[in-house]
Order: C-alpha cells, then sequence, then structure tokens
C-alpha cells in the first residue's frame, strides 16, 4: 500500500511545506485523461502543473469518471451527438487503498488511484472509484459520468469525493493542514472534518473555498431532509448545526453552507469578487471573499517556437510560426467538416462551454450582416466555434445545432465538435481572434482567452472576468462596450451585438487587412503582458501566501 512519502516524485519547496489537500470535481491535466467538463476542470489541471512546477507540498483529489463527461460526436444529420464510452487508463496506479462512505447507511466501498507526478507532470492526484467488485449495481455507476443529471446520485458524488477522498488521505498517511475545496461539490468533507475535530472553530482552521459561480442560480440547493437521509452529513444530526445548514428560507445552500464553514473564501477574479461580496453581503456569519484571479499554465499552452519569437522580438518568425499554425489547425477543420479555409484570412474562434449567458451565437444575431461580412471578397472573415453543452441541457444543444445548420452552406464558416484540451490548444494556436462575448458579469473569470494570448490570438472580449485586468483596447486586446447591465436581457443582447459588430467592421478588420504592422504590435503586446500575471505560477503562489498559511 502507498503511503504520503510514495505519491511525491519531488523534493518539497520549503517554501511551500504546508500541506494541502486540494479537492475538485473534475481535473484537465492532458488530452488522454478525459475526466473534465470545461473551464473549472482547466483551472484545477494548471493549478496541478504549477503546483509541480513550483514544489508544492499538495496533492490533488478527484474522481476517475468511467465514462468521462461524453464524448462529443455527430449525429447522421450533422447535428451535436452525445456518446457514453468506458475509458480505460494504463497509467493509473492501484494506491491499494480502499475505504468506504456511509450512502443512505449502507457502506459503499472506494478504491483510490494515483497520477503519477512525472506521468503529466502535475502535483499527486488521487483519483476514486467505486466501480468494485464489493459494490452493487447502483454503487458502482456512481462514478460512472460527471455531473450526473439525478439529483440523488450527484448528492451520492459529492460524498464519494468529500468523505471518501479525506479517508484516503488518512489512509495515505498525509495529514492534511488545509483542506481546499475547489467549489462546493467536495463539501460533505466539511462534516467529515467536523466529525473527526469536534467544533466548527477546529473546522475552520483547515478548510478554505474558491467559488466559481457568480449568479444565485447557479448555487445549488437541496432539500435539508434528503441531505440528512442520504447521510451528507456524515451521520451528524441536524438539530445541533441547523445554524451553519440552512439559509433564511430553510434551504440547505451549498455554496453558503460552505463558507460558513471555511476560514477564507476566493472569487476568480477582481470583478467576481466584488460581485460575490455583493451576493452574499447579508449574511455575516460567512468567512471574507477575497479575489485571486485565475490563470492557465503557459509551459503546458503555449507554443515554444511562437514564444521564443515574442521574446526576441522577432517579428518575421512571429509572422511565419503563427502561419504555420493556422494551417494546421485547417486542415484539421478540413478533416472533421470538409471545408478547406484560407490562411491569409481574419479568423475567428469562439470556443468555450456552450451556457446561455456565454451567447455563443450572438455574432449571428444580425444575420444579414454577419453573411455579408463572411462573404466579403476583399477582407473576408472566417468564424470557427466550438464547445461542449452539458449533454441535457437541450437549449444549449439547441444554439449548437442552430449555429451548425446556420453555417452549413457558407464556406468559410463552420462549428467543430470534440472539443477538448487538444482542439483547444490548436484553436488558440490556430486563431487570429479568440471572441469572448459573455453578458457582462456573468462570467467569473473566463480563462481560455490567457492561454490564446499566450498563442497570439488577440482576446476580442467583453470587459468581463479577467479581461477587466488585462485588456487595453487596440494594445494588447479589442474590447466590446456592453450595454447597461439593468436593462431587459433582449436589449442588451441587441446592444451588444451591435457593438461587437462596430469594433469588428472598424477596427478589427482593418487593422488585421491594412495594417498588418500594427497587428503584429498587438499579438506581440498580448503575448508578453499576459504573463506572469494571469500564468497559473502566480495563482499557486498566491494561494499559499493569502490563502493557506493565513
Amino acid at each position: 500500500m502507498m503511503n504520503a512519502n510514495s505519491i511525491f516524485s519531488f523534493k518539497i519547496n520549503p517554501e511551500y511545506k504546508k500541506k494541502v489537500a486540494y479537492f475538485s470535481m473534475e481535473f484537465a491535466i492532458h488530452q488522454p485523461l478525459k475526466i473534465y467538463s470545461g473551464g473549472l476542470g482547466f483551472l484545477a489541471g494548471s493549478h496541478m502543473r504549477s503546483a509541480y512546477e513550483l514544489k508544492q507540498n499538495l496533492v490533488g483529489v478527484g474522481m476517475l469518471w468511467k465514462y468521462g463527461y461524453y464524448d462529443q460526436s455527430r449525429n447522421t444529420d450533422g447535428s451535436l451527438g452525445v456518446v457514453w464510452r468506458q475509458k480505460m487508463y494504463n497509467f493509473l496506479e492501484n494506491t491499494g487503498i480502499k475505504v468506504f462512505v456511509k450512502i443512505f447507511g449502507r457502506e459503499i466501498f472506494v478504491k483510490a488511484y494515483l497520477l503519477n507526478p512525472e506521468t503529466f507532470k502535475s502535483a499527486p492526484i488521487i483519483l476514486l472509484s467505486t466501480d468494485v467488485e464489493e459494490n452493487d449495481h447502483w454503487a458502482r455507476s456512481l462514478t460512472d459520468k460527471l455531473y450526473d443529471n439525478d439529483k440523488t446520485i450527484r448528492l451520492a458524488q459529492q460524498m464519494v469525493l468529500g468523505i471518501g477522498g479525506a479517508k484516503v488521505l488518512e489512509q495515505l498517511g498525509f495529514d492534511a493542514e488545509i483542506f481546499h475545496m475547489n467549489e462546493a461539490h467536495p463539501l460533505p468533507l466539511a462534516f467529515h472534518l467536523l466529525t473527526k475535530y469536534h467544533t466548527l472553530d477546529e473546522v475552520k482552521k483547515r478548510m478554505v473555498f474558491t467559488t466559481h459561480t457568480p449568479e444565485d442560480a447557479g448555487n445549488e440547493r437541496s432539500d435539508i431532509a434528503t441531505i440528512e437521509q442520504i447521510g451528507f452529513l456524515n451521520g451528524l444530526p441536524v438539530e445541533p448545526i441547523k445554524h451553519i445548514l440552512l439559509d433564511d428560507k430553510g434551504v440547505f445552500n451549498h455554496t453558503l453552507v460552505a463558507m460558513r464553514m471555511a476560514k477564507i473564501a476566493n472569487a476568480v477574479s477582481k470583478i467576481h469578487g466584488k460581485v460575490s461580496n455583493e451576493m452574499w453581503k447579508t449574511h455575516d456569519d460567512i468567512c471574507p471573499i477575497i479575489a485571486i484571479t485565475n490563470a492557465q499554465n503557459k509551459k503546458y499552452w503555449a507554443d515554444e517556437i511562437l514564444d521564443k519569437a515574442a521574446k526576441a522580438n522577432d517579428v518575421e518568425a512571429l509572422v511565419a510560426r503563427k502561419k504555420e499554425m493556422k494551417k494546421a489547425f485547417l486542415e484539421y477543420v478540413a478533416d472533421q467538416t470538409g471545408k478547406i479555409l484560407d490562411p491569409d484570412a481574419l479568423t475567428i474562434v469562439w470556443a468555450r462551454r456552450f451556457a446561455g449567458y456565454k451567447r455563443a451565437n450572438l455574432l449571428m444575431r444580425d444575420m444579414e450582416k454577419f453573411i455579408a461580412l463572411a462573404n466579403n471578397s476583399e477582407k473576408p472573415i472566417q468564424v470557427i466555434w466550438a464547445g461542449k453543452p452539458y449533454p441535457l441541457d437541450y437549449e444549449a444543444i439547441r444554439v449548437f445545432n442552430e449555429i451548425y445548420y446556420n453555417t452549413r452552406d457558407i464556406k468559410n464558416c463552420t462549428i467543430l465538435h470534440a472539443y477538448e484540451l487538444k482542439l483547444s490548444k490548436l484553436m488558440k494556436q490556430g486563431s487570429d481572434i479568440w471572441l469572448n462575448n459573455p453578458r457582462y458579469s456573468r462570467e467569473a473569470s473566463g480563462t481560455s482567452g490567457m492561454t490564446a494570448a499566450m498563442n497570439g490570438s488577440v482576446n476580442f472580449s467583453i470587459r468581463d472576468g479577467w479581461v477587466d485586468e488585462f485588456a487595453e483596447h487596440g494594445v494588447n486586446s479589442f474590447v466590446i462596450p456592453h450595454a447597461d447591465v439593468n436593462l431587459d436581457i433582449t436589449t442588451q443582447d441587441n446592444l451588444d451585438s451591435y457593438y461587437m459588430y462596430q469594433v469588428l467592421e472598424k477596427e478589427i478588420i482593418p487593422t488585421y487587412y491594412d495594417n498588418p504592422k500594427k497587428w503584429n504590435k498587438i499579438v506581440m503586446t498580448a503575448m508578453k503582458q499576459v504573463v506572469p500575471e494571469f500564468e497559473s505560477g502566480r495563482m499557486a503562489d498566491e494561494y499559499y501566501k493569502k490563502v493557506y498559511n493565513i
């Protein structure tokens, strides 16, 4: 059986010696390990890579999803398809540890695997599975799918992560001094610690929390009777801790409970910090909320040749390398869609999780204008979308399919499937513009634009999330002015679409085609300014200094 010493392949840096356990429902570490859905996983993956590079005393704890999130495919008519396929990984190591979690009063066995730090150059990560012989079919299926649509199964998954993960760490002998919950999914961990240490003050000494959700509706709520019945509280009675568990409406709000049981919480950008403090200001029993802006790992994401050219101020080399990467990306596009695109044309990419507030189809809001720009033979734009909707989010799937049908007969516009780490990197390397147009203040951070900038793709964005801390219009980015958030949503979308077209038509397209010297300067400036502030080494260091060590 493994122990705490054997899971580290490196000597701990004394600057980061405090033992930290980082719990997350998803980790996007590398393309072969498909246990993530989107931004939350991308963020956690970069954090683990930077923890490795800084030699931090940190262990990740996550779930080994048998079918992953899902494999995105196409139906026979080209619309979005969803495939569940079992994943097999020969690079994970059996720790020899097996613990149990009581769910509905039954002992559910949890097996632990290790992602060795040297496999993908990350912090050691413990991955949990209930797919073991001792469990019945229902119990074995708990680690089948990330974000299962069944509420009861999701609560059980959270118990496996929080309680099961804590027990595995104890078996390993990793005596964590800090337990970091990345979102509220591992919340049962807090009740395991309350059982172990008996008082809320003792739990708070050890518990920290990151919130990624800038809107009230996105914070999970549960009925307290269900919470108690399933065993979410780790056997603790409700009555003595009711003041921790219930909001003013008598509902169990997962995020609120996390902030009541942590010593400190952080939002993931400065704007998000303001939004979060405003959201929770009526609760005087929560921990302080600070802002630590998300970041991404440059070593994993950035093209080395392009980066070298930017550092040397070698514009000719930068342009040549960018052209090579565009060609490679457009070859992939041709292979998947049958459309051969032009590496000399202005290439705009919108790629991220499909969700209503992200407005994937905002560029098509004025379809007549969109088609006119796409068909402009002198200064054409080619637009490529990609992203994974939640498999049962039928409105998001409808938008994906709408984009597919609307671009099917447009030669230089298309939408891709199979949006995962590998394609994400390819799109950032091969695009000229990285489009991000959420409704203002709804994007907590939006880190994809960071890695786009690292690869010479210029951000074209609403000034939300991290962009507000980075963007200088016409210097390192192009900013879309946003409508007054007090207006109704339809009016906001109409105005934001209008502002977006104004910037695109009057500034971006003329600069790209008529002033390449200025364009290349913007590209190079963005590449230089995005690091170190938005590189995850800064973020991983800040967590120790501002959260773990306080």
